[in-house]
Formats: C-alpha cells, structure tokens, sequence
C-alpha cells in the first residue's frame, strides 16, 4: 500500500511596528517583564482598541509579495478561546475577510522550482508569554498585543524538507521587506505544522496540527517523524485522531497536546469596537510603491545576466543588505564575479571577525570599488589586497590613502626585481643549483623567496620570468 503525505504551514511573523496592534505600547523585544502594557492591552474593562494603520500597511505589503489578491474591506473578529497569557480572553483576530487571499510563493527545493498556493494573510495580536520557573509560572504580558500577522498556506507540501525550504525562503523574504527580523529563537517567526497522511490516491487525511517548532531544522524533523508515525498507523489498521500535538526537541518525537478546535469552537464574532478597514487608492498605491525585487528573481538575475555562480548568487541574495551593497559596488565600477567573489569570501570573513555590519562598516560601496580597481589594474597583489581591506575596516580609512601611505603599490620595475632576485639566488646557492638540475619544486621555493624579499609586492609573473632568466 503506497501513502502519500499533505503538509501545510501557518507561519507567525512579529512585524516590526513601533507599537502593539491596538494600543500605544512599544512593540519591543527584550524589555523589562510588564513593563510596554497598558489598560488596553492587559484587557481592562471599558477600554477600546485603536488600529495600528502602520502594522496593517506592513500586513499588506507581506500580501503583495505573496501575490494575494488585496482586500478593499478587511473586518476584525473577536477569537474566543483561553488564553492564560492574554488578559482579555479572546483575540482579536481576521476570520470572514482577512487582508489577503489567494496568492502564491516560489521557492526552491531539490534542485527544482516550486511554487505553494497561500491561502490568506490575516493580522492579529499575539499572546503574552508564560515562564516556567519549577512548580510556579510567570506571566509575561509585554508581547500581548504584539502586532502578528499570520500566513496560512494550502497543504501542496510532501514532507519535512519541502516545509524547511519554503520557511527558509519566506523568512528571507520578509527580511528583505524589512517588516520582520525572522528571529526564530526569540518568536518573532513562528511555525505551526498541519499534516496528513492518506492511501495515494484518496486525498487528505485526518489533519494533526503539530507545534513548539522554533526552528526551521525542528520543523522538519517533526514533520518527517509525524508522517512516519502517521504512515506506520495506517499500515496497522488504525486511525489517526484529529489532535494538535508538540514537537518533543529532547526525545526527537511529536507528543499529545489537545485535541484539534474547529473554527466553530472559537466563536468568532465582528469585534464590536473596530470598524472595517477599507483602504483607499492612496493606500494601495503606497503599498504597490514599495514592491521589491523578490530573493528568488534577484539570485536567478545574478546568475542568468552577471554570469554568478547558483551558490554565490543565493549567498549573495540570503541577506537585502549584502545584495544591495553588491549592486552598489558594480554601479560604481567593480566586476561582477570578482566582487560576489570577495563579498562572499575575504569580505565576510574579515566582517565576521570584526563583529561588523556589511551596510554599516567603513568599507562602503565606493572604497570597495576602489579596492578592487587597484586589484584590476595590477597596482596592488591579492594578499596586499586583503591586508588594505583589513586596514580600512581597522582604520576607517580610504583604500588608495592607505596603498600610499604604507607603500604597497605593486613592484613592476625589474631592476629593482632583479636585484631582489639576485640576493635570493646567491643565499640560496644548493636550491638554485637543484633547480639547473631540473627540480621544479625548487623554483617554487625560490620565487616564493624572492615575492617575500618584496614584502609581497612584487609582481609575480615579472618575477618568475626573471628568477627563471637567472637560473637558465
């Protein structure tokens, strides 16, 4: 008997709003416990919620990316469930009319193209959050209120790997929208799982919703456990109990957690206290003003126009920043291939030691152009290349300031090389006379001795021609 598995995600993201979705208080990681609430978000009587026409604006924006048809009438509803986290209760939530329907997303997986039909956006505010400190718990109620907005996809995944993928890519999207950081281990991106398993042929099954995924690694080990465990039940004769269940990261198992609500247990009804958002054509246009080249269309015009490397150009496209520095350097002058080169090279390790930024360090666009400019022309060698960028993030200082200032032009002058070359052979007098004897490993030694002399600023196919004129 052959199975086939149904995976859909619904994905949480925390959009980068200056405040909660319906009061004043700072959205903000990190701060004090209680300390960004309010009567409005601790759920006070008599209080009233006020939309935040900023997170609504950044929901669209994730909508537009996706290719979801717009709503010109979006409602709020009040999402009645219990909540020992939020003060009031219910959720304010989007049910009947969320802010985007029916759109789609291509990202790549096994070597291919895919693309997964999504099938609403809709905004919402998060939860508090609970700590478990022994047999007391905490509360937590600076997230409540959070502006979250939710991405519910079609179950067109097969398994664990495709979902990682898809997560993987849409994390750099909204990262590259600049409306979410895509901190997982901090719950700014979250992932819920539903998956099914069913004889090939016969459509979906029974749907588990599987949760406590906080990475895009556990949500594919919990999706690949969950459709063996489904799959092994099936072949058993048993059933399969509609169920949300957590992801167990220490035992690597999915185990009971409730049994799975239907919407009709939530009791959704209008919130009586926000009227409908109708966006106007100023809106719309706004949010159509600031549509982005996707990830996956700038990596394949990497790759298909500046001739980049598959591997390079997803590098280069993984963060905005790093792509967008790469297009500022090539306006200014630099080479494609060299210059994704040493970004994804020399660059990001020399920025991975230092602690520093791509878009903020002093090695901006201009001085990196430049840089390579003295590399191209020959004025300056690939190791005293490394050393000036080095420099220039040590220092703050102009790459051609620094060539000058340290003397690090290349030596094309083959009487000064010469002379270097002659001191090499005379204290190296056994190495030169093997070389004669036709050992070529020898000559190696000797020319690499001669580039030292010039403290590696020699040029080095000069000084080969001339270590190899002395020698014959």
């Amino acid at each position: 008997m052959k199975y086939a598995s149904y995976v859909g995600l619904e994905i949480h993201i925390h959009l980068l709003a200056k405040s909660k979705a319906f009061c004043s208080c700072a959205a903000r990681f990190g701060d004090e416990p209680n300390t960004n609430v309010c009567p409005v978000c601790l759920g006070h009587p008599g209080v009233l919620p006020a939309l935040n026409e900023e997170a609504l604006f950044m929901g669209y924006r994730v909508a537009q990316a996706l290719g979801c048809e717009l709503s010109r009438r979006t409602i709020f509803e009040r999402k009645n469930y219990f909540y020992p986290d939020m003060p009031k209760n219910y959720q304010i939530s989007q049910f009947a009319a969320p802010l985007g329907v029916s759109g789609g997303f291509e990202f790549e997986v096994k070597g291919e193209t895919r693309r997964l039909a999504i099938r609403e956006c809709h905004l919402e505010e998060d939860a508090g959050k609970l700590i478990h400190a022994g047999s007391v718990t905490l509360i937590d109620y600076n997230r409540a209120g959070f502006p979250l907005l939710e991405i519910v996809t079609e179950p067109d995944l097969k398994d664990g790997e495709e979902a990682e993928a898809y997560l993987r890519s849409f994390r750099r999207l909204v990262r590259h929208l600049g409306v979410c950081d895509g901190n997982m281990e901090e719950g700014s991106l979250r992932c819920d799982a539903n998956v099914s398993v069913n004889e090939e042929g016969r459509g979906l099954g029974v749907k588990v919703e599987l949760k406590n995924m906080n990475s895009s690694r556990f949500v594919r080990m919990g999706l690949d456990y969950e459709i063996r465990r489904q799959t092994a039940r099936l072949a058993e004769g048993k059933s399969i109990q509609q169920e949300t269940r957590l992801w167990n990261e220490n035992r690597d198992v999915t185990e009971t957690m409730r049994k799975k609500e239907s919407a009709s247990d939530y009791r959704f009804f209008p919130e009586p206290d926000l009227p409908p958002f109708e966006p106007g054509e100023a809106f719309l246009e706004r949010v159509a003003g600031l549509a982005i080249e996707l990830p996956l269309g700038r990596k394949r015009r990497f790759v298909g126009v500046l001739g980049l490397a598959e591997e390079q150009a997803d590098q280069l496209v993984e963060e905005k920043s790093v792509a967008d520095y790469f297009e500022s350097a090539l306006a200014l002058g630099a080479e494609a291939r060299t210059a994704a080169t040493w970004i994804t090279g020399e660059l990001r390790a020399q920025l991975l030691r230092s602690g520093q930024d791509i878009a903020a360090s002093p090695l901006g666009p201009r001085r990196f152009a430049a840089l390579l400019g003295a590399l191209a022309e020959g004025r300056i060698q690939g190791t005293i290349a490394k050393q000036v960028l080095k420099a220039v993030l040590d220092e703050d200082k102009d790459p051609e300031a620094i060539i000058a200032e340290r003397g690090l032009e290349q030596i094309t002058d083959r009487g000064a090389l010469g002379a270097m070359v002659d001191e090499v052979l005379a204290r190296e007098a056994a190495t030169a006379a093997r070389v004669r004897s036709g050992d070529k490993k020898a000559l190696a030694f000797l020319v690499g001795e001669a580039m030292k002399a010039s403290s590696g600023r020699a040029a080095a196919g000069t000084l080969k021609e001339i270590v190899m004129e002395r020698l014959s």
